[in-house]
């Protein structure tokens, strides 16, 4: 089926997810997110994946996260709260892949 213009949210997460899939490898994905995202998105983007790594290794309060990384309190309280309540679960089987991978 031809591509065809779309508005449709769903839709549209679909699409990126499947392009967000098809890098192989840490260069890849670096070269994809440069083209699709802007320096700050990609900056918000790690920092967030760094506190959700910070929150799950170490035993770093919030505030410790806040001043030895710059991340505000909030952006830690809404990573804290998607990585342990949320049902999406996305950072919990990211963290799960990569501490199997490590292994």
């Amino acid at each position: 089926m031809p591509l065809t213009p779309s508005r449709d949210p769903a839709r549209l997460s679909r699409d990126l997810c499947r392009a967000l899939l098809a890098p192989r490898n840490p260069d890849e994905m670096a070269r994809l997110l440069a083209d699709l995202c802007t320096p700050a998105e990609v900056r918000t983007l790690a920092e967030r994946w760094h506190v959700a790594r910070l929150l799950e290794e170490t035993d770093l309060t919030y505030r410790d996260i806040h001043e030895a990384t710059g991340v505000s309190t909030t952006t830690i309280v809404r990573v804290a709260r998607f990585l342990r309540q949320e049902p999406h679960q996305g950072y919990r089987l990211a963290l799960d892949r990569e501490a199997a991978d490590v292994r």
